[in-house]
């Protein structure tokens, strides 16, 4: 399971031309379920992205998780973060889950998110999204369970 976060003002995902999924001040978390993932690892995710301290405290630090700063997140699935670009030019993503067993892990970390108090909004799994955001910093973090 790969990851990637965004601190954001504002972020939102549009698909067939209505706003599916819309937060404030938070995270977008761009998940990628790979063939093979486990439920413990769509937990301990949550876990490490709702406890990250990305958020700057009273003196500018990085010191303040999602928790502490009231935040919001908004989680999109993308199995092309699971991309093998190793050989040729055109990506490979055999290595992402089918939808069979992506989409129970995908509902699965949403639900932990906000199990620990996160306000979640989030894209339309397997759709064609748009996603706006204003990036905070910029912070973007790769993670991977």
């Amino acid at each position: 399971m790969r990851a990637v976060i965004q601190r954001v003002t504002s972020a939102d995902v549009t698909t067939d031309s209505e706003v599916v999924g819309s937060i404030a001040h938070g995270l977008v978390v761009l998940l990628g379920v790979e063939t093979g993932d486990q439920a413990w690892q769509a937990t301990e995710l949550a876990e490490k992205i709702t406890s990250l301290r990305v958020f700057a405290d009273q003196l500018g630090k990085m010191n303040l998780s999602l928790l502490d700063v009231a935040g919001s997140a908004l989680i999109i699935s993308q199995f092309t973060l699971l991309a093998d670009t190793r050989r040729g030019k055109r990506p490979s993503f055999v290595a992402a889950a089918p939808p069979i067993e992506a989409v129970p892990l995908y509902e699965l970390f949403c639900q932990e998110m906000a199990n620990r108090g996160i306000p979640v909004a989030t894209g339309r799994f397997g759709a064609d999204m748009q996603v706006r955001l204003v990036n905070d910093g910029p912070v973007t973090i790769i993670l991977q369970k």
